[in-house]
């Protein structure tokens, strides 16, 4: 069950979200502050969502250095936040939120 509204962002999702893989499962993708206390790991992607629309993507780059690419974000329905990257010719992509708070934030996994 989704924890918030169709028009209002879920509680506790302007923040930096690390990739937490060690806690995915089959549906979900999971996600944690970037100050939480992860294990060691070669590398983990990210993602903040920032106040005024602003998205910012932190994937594993070349040599799993970040390249980070800026783009917008919004409530696209119940438990549906959009995503894109106006001007950069990357596709965007629609995320389902199935729980937000400020200590976790896991998405449907695609």
């Amino acid at each position: 069950m989704n924890d918030h509204t169709g028009t209002e962002p879920p509680a506790g999702l302007l923040r930096h979200w690390v990739h937490s893989f060690e806690e995915d499962s089959p549906g979900a993708t999971v996600y944690r502050p970037e100050d939480f206390p992860f294990p060691p790991a070669r590398g983990r992607r990210g993602m903040e969502f920032l106040t005024g629309g602003v998205f910012v993507d932190h994937p594993l780059g070349r040599g799993d250095a970040e390249e980070s690419v800026r783009g917008c974000w919004r409530v696209s329905g119940a438990g549906r936040l959009r995503v894109w990257f106006p001007g950069t010719g990357r596709g965007g992509r629609e995320l389902e939120v199935l729980s937000c708070d400020g200590e976790g934030l896991r998405v449907a996994a695609r």
